[in-house]
This record gives structure tokens, sequence and C-alpha cells, in this order.
């Protein structure tokens, strides 16, 4: 089932994250990738207040990052956008925290969830990818005994007894 992120109220949910950063947007998509890739999901996040310059829609992989002008909030933009789906909103799942988008989201038939749930499932099943075995480059090295046996005879020292 796809997404669609009320943005700025997910990041005010994150640990880590600041709504006063410069990059929160691009760090949040940046989370939301690795998301998407674990969970084999679309995402539509809706940002407030583009910055200048920055362009109104941006596909990241499975993400399409959508950035309302000053005279529209990403609010107004999940609302249009869940009248565009129309019968196809029952499809979707709205995270926001905020009570009128929870609204226009139940109004249409597509689930929802607040952006504090969505802020624990996204950092827990993001961290577990991370936390995962270590990549092949990182895995402890381990020398062969008869080479563990050399070094000692060269640099001297009791050999340990060997196991039984």
């Amino acid at each position: 089932m796809p997404y669609i992120i009320d943005g700025h109220n997910l990041i005010g949910q994150l640990q880590g994250f600041s709504l006063s950063e410069i990059d929160d947007e691009q760090r949040l998509i940046e989370a939301l990738l690795e998301f998407s890739r674990i969970e084999n999901r679309t995402i539509e996040v809706f940002f407030d207040n583009a910055p200048p310059g920055v362009p109104r829609a941006r596909k990241h992989g499975r993400i399409t990052a959508f950035f309302s002008r000053a005279d529209r909030s990403a609010d107004q933009a999940i609302y249009e956008r869940l009248k565009k789906l129309g019968k196809e909103a029952r499809n979707w799942t709205v995270v926001s925290s905020d009570r009128q988008v929870q609204a226009a989201a139940k109004a249409v038939g597509a689930k929802t969830i607040s952006s504090s749930e969505f802020a624990r499932q996204l950092t827990s099943k993001t961290l577990r990818s991370k936390g995962g075995s270590p990549k092949s480059s990182e895995k402890e090295e381990r020398l062969p005994p008869d080479e563990i046996d050399r070094w000692i005879e060269i640099f001297g020292g009791d050999l340990p007894e060997k196991p039984i």
C-alpha cells in the first residue's frame, strides 16, 4: 500500500530531525528511500514553503517529493491529491497527525496513521536494516592458527595451549 506523507509533520516527530535545519527535507527523503526499499512501497511526500528555485516535484526512486509554494500549503496539496485519486484513494495510507488531513483521508476511504506512529516504524525498520550483519569489508579478519604461531615465534612469547 503506497503512502502519502505530510513531510514537515513527520519531521517534527523524528528524533534527530529539526524543522530549522536547512536540509531537513532532504534528510527525510533519504530516510524514506531506505524505508521504501525495505518495504517495497511507493511514497509521495508533501512539503510546505518550497525554497526558491526548487522544482515543485522531484522524483527519488519510488519517492516523489512535492513542494508547495507560499500560496498553497502541503495540506491543500494532499487534499487535492486525494481528490484526484478518487476511489483509488482506498489503496493509500496517509501519514499525518493533522486532524483535518486525517479527516480528508478518511472521507475518501484512505487509511491513516499518525506521524508519531509512522516515525516509530520508520526508525525501527531503517535501524534494523543498518544494524544487520556487517558488510564483508567490515568483517573481522581472523588469522589462521599457523600464522599466529609464526608471529608468536617472531615476536617471542609463549604459545597458548592448544585446545584438546
